[in-house]
């Protein structure tokens, strides 16, 4: 059994809190802050209770080594902000001066450095783990975005606590996307989109045998569509997964489980070129880049049916405005007739919040990789970690 926020004595503790910080930043700047501002409230939770709050977080791939474009001074700045309190970076996130840190009783809220910046993070290092341990007397995983992973930070440091639990963005996570696996509301339509079939092959299988009906737009149905016979002109497509999307086709049809694929298309014979509206087969110069006006009428209309409604990965090219009405319609059908939504991965999270719809969404999952792998039915290290006695 996981424990919870409410289910651990955090009065006067030092607490570790494992968050997912991992945002994009350029030129020293947080372009997009979902994932900080969903922990946000697991952060005011622990703050209210705690005597001092350690914050650890991974961010991009720096290779093990301290490297200072990668450095959560950005990330400290937005905290500082967000909480309405001062955040001390620490120089490292293990080490004499982290303690010295620590030990400080006029330091309340510590944003360590990132964990990345030793290769023992990623390696699991039981050494690792167990001075990242030492600093603390509560462990908190909030981290859901990197809970796939057995890292040190969150799977090998867990192990060293009998106080650990969940935070409320994982809490929330597992309640809504384990409802979508074991027990979601009926009808049960899920909508898969992005470049790949590959990306989604575990959480097809999956999946399948699940949903009342199967919504496939994006890059990842024209595999689907040359496996039925259909012309596909240049679009993106995916030879090696031909027979893994008939395969999927089978599966649904031995389910029947009605899975839908475009009919029409918006097409073009490149990006910037003019688009064209298509019939089900595409010309042989030209390459689908949305769900045509058909497709988008009835993908909205299984949409608004649904008792729980699952969206991954947009169904077209939609950071171009002249490809973006099948992933706005479907981002609007999605909160215009009160079904249960859950919105996963950075790009679908992205283009509803383009449609100016996040706020009727009723989980946008900070999940990339770990959202796929749960849904695939996966163990997620970070979370058995939480369960295991030490």
């Amino acid at each position: 059994m996981i424990r919870g926020l409410d289910q651990l004595d955090l009065t006067g503790k030092t607490v570790f809190v494992r968050a997912d910080f991992n945002v994009p930043v350029r030129d020293g700047k947080i372009t997009e802050t979902h994932r900080i501002d969903s922990t946000l409230p697991t952060l005011r939770f622990v703050l209210a209770r705690a005597g001092k709050v350690l914050l650890a977080s991974h961010l991009g791939r720096p290779g093990g080594k301290p490297d200072a474009r990668w450095s959560l001074t950005p990330v400290r700045e937005h905290l500082e902000k967000s909480l309405a309190r001062p955040v001390a970076l620490a120089p490292d996130c293990v080490g004499p001066q982290v303690e010295a840190l620590v030990r400080d009783p006029g330091q309340k809220v510590i944003l360590l450095e990132n964990l990345r910046f030793h290769k023992e993070e990623e390696a699991n290092d039981p050494a690792f783990s167990q001075a990242l341990a030492s600093l603390a007397d509560v462990y908190v995983n909030d981290a859901f975005g990197a809970a796939h992973r057995a890292h040190a930070s969150t799977a090998g440091m867990a192990r060293f606590f009998r106080a650990k639990g969940a935070g409320l963005l994982l809490r929330r996570e597992l309640d809504y996307l384990g409802k979508a696996l074991f027990s979601p509301d009926r009808p049960f339509v899920v909508i898969l989109g992005g470049a790949k079939v590959s990306d989604k092959i575990g959480m097809l299988k999956n999946l399948v045998p699940k949903v009342d009906s199967l919504l496939i737009g994006g890059g990842m149905a024209y595999t689907f569509l040359k496996a039925r016979g259909v012309a596909v002109g240049k679009s993106l497509i995916e030879e090696e997964k031909i027979s893994l999307a008939r395969e999927i086709i089978r599966l649904a049809e031995s389910r029947r489980v009605p899975l839908l694929l475009p009919v029409d298309h918006i097409a073009a014979e490149q990006i910037t070129a003019s688009p064209i509206t298509t019939g089900a087969d595409i010309p042989a110069n030209y390459m689908g880049l949305d769900i045509g006006p058909k497709t988008v009428d009835r993908f909205c209309q299984e949409i608004g049916r649904a008792g729980m409604a699952l969206w991954n990965g947009p169904v077209g090219l939609f950071e171009e405005e002249k490809f973006s009405r099948g992933t706005r319609s479907v981002a609007q059908a999605l909160v215009e007739h009160g079904a249960i939504s859950i919105v996963a991965g950075g790009d679908t999270v992205a283009a509803v919040a383009q449609a100016g719809v996040e706020d009727k969404i009723t989980h946008l999952s900070t999940g990339g990789g770990a959202t796929l792998e749960f849904l695939e039915g996966k163990i997620l290290p970070g979370i058995q970690a939480l369960e295991e006695e030490p």
